[in-house]
C-alpha cells in the first residue's frame, strides 16, 4: 500500500517549474525585443533610404517641369511681343500707303495720276459719217486705270502713204484733253474734198494712227492700227485732221 502512495510534489519543484517557464519566457520575450528592434532599425533605415529617394525624384521632377515650362513661356512670351510689334509696325506702314493711294486718288488731275493716251491703254476706233460729207469720227477710249491725255492731234498713215496730213488749226483747243478710265476722246478727219478739187484720190485699206508725246510731233508711245471697211476709205490730197476733242460734235465742227 504504501508503496503505491503518491507523494505530492515538493515546495521545491512545485517553484522549479514557473521559475524556468518565466526564464524560458523571458528569454524569448528579449529575442523578440531584440528582432523587434532589429526590424525597427532595419525598417528606419529602408524607409529613410525609401523617402529621400523619392522625395528626390518628386521635387526634382516639378522643378525640371517647371524650369523648361518656364524658360519656354517666357520665350514663347517675348517672341510673342516681338511678332506683334513687328505686326503693328507692318499694319502702320499699310495704313500710311493706303492714306497716300486714297490721297492721290482724290486729285485725279495730278501728274502721278495722269498718262499719254496711246495704243497700249486705249481702244481705236473709225467711223465713217454722213455729215459732214466726206468726214471720218476717230473715237480713243481709255481702257486704262489712270487718267491719260490726248495731245496735239493724231498721225494718220494710209496703207504706204509717204506724207502725213495737216491739222486744222482752228480746231486746237485751250487745254490738253484728258480722259478718264471708260471716257473717250475724238478727232474727226475729212477724207477729201466736197468739190473735187482734190488730188491724187486712192482708196486705203489699212490705216495706222500715231500719238504724239509732250512736245510736237515727240513719239507718244504704241501706235493704234483700226479696222477699216471692207471696200476702204478714199482719201485726196484734202486729207485733213482736227486736234483731239472732248466730244464728238467738236470733232466734226458740229
Amino acid at each position: 500500500m504504501s508503496a503505491f502512495r503518491s507523494t505530492p510534489p515538493t515546495s521545491t519543484s512545485r517553484a522549479t517549474l514557473p521559475r524556468a517557464a518565466r526564464r524560458l519566457g523571458g528569454a524569448a520575450a528579449l529575442a523578440l525585443a531584440a528582432l523587434a528592434l532589429t526590424a525597427c532599425q532595419d525598417g528606419k533605415g529602408l524607409q529613410d533610404e525609401g523617402a529621400a529617394t523619392f522625395s528626390d525624384s518628386a521635387v526634382a521632377t516639378p522643378s525640371a517641369t517647371a524650369t523648361p515650362g518656364a524658360g519656354s513661356g517666357s520665350a514663347s512670351g517675348s517672341g510673342s511681343g516681338s511678332a506683334t510689334k513687328t505686326g503693328s509696325a507692318t499694319k502702320s506702314g499699310g495704313a500710311k500707303a493706303t492714306g497716300g493711294d486714297a490721297k492721290g486718288s482724290s486729285d485725279p488731275s495730278a501728274e502721278g495720276d495722269r498718262v499719254a493716251c496711246n495704243g497700249s491703254n486705249t481702244a481705236v476706233t473709225v467711223q465713217a459719217v454722213s455729215r459732214p460729207l466726206n468726214h471720218m469720227l476717230i473715237t480713243v477710249k481709255n481702257t486704262g486705270k489712270k487718267n491719260c491725255d490726248l495731245t496735239y492731234y493724231p498721225v494718220l498713215r494710209f496703207d504706204e502713204m509717204q506724207w502725213a496730213p495737216a491739222a486744222r488749226k482752228d480746231t486746237q483747243p485751250q487745254a490738253v484733253v484728258t480722259i478718264a478710265p471708260g471716257q473717250s476722246g475724238y478727232a474727226g478727219a475729212l477724207l477729201s474734198a466736197a468739190d473735187g478739187s482734190g488730188e491724187g484720190g486712192v482708196t486705203g485699206h489699212r490705216l495706222t494712227i500715231a500719238f504724239q508725246g509732250r512736245t510736237p510731233h515727240s513719239d507718244g508711245g504704241a501706235s493704234a492700227v483700226p479696222s477699216l471697211p471692207a471696200a476702204g476709205v478714199y482719201y485726196d490730197s484734202s486729207l485733213t485732221v482736227t486736234y483731239w476733242q472732248q466730244s464728238a460734235s467738236d470733232a466734226l465742227g458740229s
